[in-house]
């Protein structure tokens, strides 16, 4: 039996995720997500896998976000026929994030075509939402901690990875002739001490393990996120204006919702809108999957914090477009957090150029997103194809990241008792890869940080 490995995202850099695992003649793929971020990495989308889509026998999904179940809609469209096995969860988001994502695409085309400000002509969308909903046809869930078999010799487990609601690290069991060979992603790790998600699973010993290395290389700041977002609140009142949180659908804007429900406790309270059909229809979900998160609905905290009188949750476009009017003492929360899509991109335009108004990121920007640019203050950024100017004033609250940190990596990993044959460090900038792999190789490990497309043999005539 011979087992290699082809990264087809997912290396060098934090997006598109793809990890392609062939046993023999049968072909396994860990995640199948879009690039996002940088113009180098999004062109990789449009790009020919060096697969055949028809000649994968299933996916493993290790969570719904789009840099690593994005890419599914155009699998299937180009000859994918097997299944996409998940966690409960995260096929109900994946539904949510999918139609999403494919309907963004069709209004940014369309919307290009419009304005004229495309190179393509006309601009196409990669998928659309009618593909979005056919993979969605392929899809199997699971419960976490149990086994089940995608082909005669390879058994899958999901277990916890506290990233976002269903998150999962993967561990894949290969029967070969000379005993078991034990495969394990990671999946995007979340940090240990969430208010908000369950903390990963302690992880098995690993023949191969794939570890994610977001923060490979820092650790979040010692900030006291409560006592941080409450003074950017007050600042925002003192300039006169309202507060912007761009934020993640998925897990990032019920832990702001979170802590402003804390802060809410001892102020006087804002109107909080929540301006994201994706993020109000994701919130649901943490009310239906009660045991996937911490939130107890008997607690203090409960799932109930959703429902305060002070939050107003906007579905229609014509009420999200009236949020533009609104002067001061307002908190206004929208997709996407870093600001690459969504209706975002509309509060943004209107209120960069206001000096009044403050702008609050809540994570990780990587290199080349808009938010990232923001974030760096840069003079102006470009939205609708015209320049913006960044006046308004700009924070970021990284303590809020859903990823661990490098020593909780560390911490994770430590669980792994036989140092694996090899690690491959994925899902990570080079340089917090490179960082991370200097600390593993310290206890003896065999550590690889790969590129874009570098295959591996893991094991040969087994």
């Amino acid at each position: 039996m011979n087992i290699r490995v082809k990264f087809l995202g997912g290396a060098g850099s934090v997006t598109g995720s793809k990890f392609l695992v062939t046993i023999n003649d049968y072909n396994l793929l860990i995640d199948c997500g879009l690039f996002q971020g940088l113009k180098e990495l999004r062109i990789r989308n449009w790009d020919d896998l060096p697969i055949q889509p028809s000649s994968i026998g299933a996916v493993i999904l290790t969570h719904a976000h789009i840099d690593h179940s994005g890419y599914l809609p155009l699998l299937y469209k180009n000859g994918f026929g097997g299944k996409v096995h998940c966690s409960e969860p995260t096929h109900e988001l994946a539904e949510i994030l999918l139609t999403d994502s494919a309907k963004l695409q069709e209004e940014e085309a369309e919307f290009a075509n419009k304005k004229g400000y495309s190179r393509h002509h006309p601009a196409k969308p990669l998928y659309k939402v009618k593909d979005a909903l056919e993979v969605l046809h392929a899809f199997e869930s699971h419960p976490f901690d149990h086994t089940f078999r995608v082909q005669d010799t390879v058994e899958i487990r999901f277990f916890h990875a506290g990233h976002i609601l269903g998150a999962a690290s993967v561990e894949v069991k290969i029967y070969t002739s000379q005993g078991v060979k034990s495969l394990v992603f990671s999946g995007d790790l979340g940090p240990m001490h969430s208010p908000l998600h369950l903390p990963p699973s302690n992880p098995p010993n690993a023949d191969i393990l794939f570890m994610e290395s977001t923060y490979g290389g820092r650790n979040h700041s010692n900030q006291n996120l409560e006592n941080e977002l409450r003074k950017v609140i007050i600042e925002s009142d003192e300039r006169g204006g309202c507060l912007l949180i761009p934020a993640f659908s998925l897990g990032r804007t019920q832990l702001v919702l979170y802590y402003l429900w804390k802060i809410f406790q001892n102020i006087r309270s804002r109107p909080i809108y929540v301006d994201s059909p994706m993020a109000i229809s994701v919130t649901r979900l943490y009310k239906q999957f009660t045991g996937y998160h911490r939130l107890n609905s008997d607690s203090e905290f409960g799932h109930h914090i959703f429902d305060a009188p002070f939050v107003h949750y906007v579905t229609e476009q014509s009420k999200s477009k009236m949020l533009n009017t609104i002067k001061d003492k307002a908190i206004i929360i929208s997709a996407s957090g870093m600001a690459t899509g969504g209706r975002i991109l509309h509060h943004l335009y209107h209120r960069l150029p206001n000096k009044q108004d403050t702008i609050l990121f809540t994570g990780f920007l990587p290199e080349g997103t808009r938010g990232k640019d923001i974030a760096d203050k840069k003079a102006s950024v470009k939205i609708f194809g015209e320049d913006v100017s960044v006046n308004a004033a700009v924070h970021v609250l990284d303590g809020l990241s859903a990823h661990a940190n490098q020593d909780e990596l560390i911490q994770w990993s430590s669980h792994i008792h036989e140092p694996p044959k090899m690690t491959f460090l994925i899902h990570g900038e080079k340089e917090q890869a490179a960082v991370l792999k200097e600390r593993l190789a310290g206890r003896g490990w065999n550590v690889t940080i790969p590129d874009y497309l570098e295959g591996f043999t893991l094991f040969d005539h087994i």
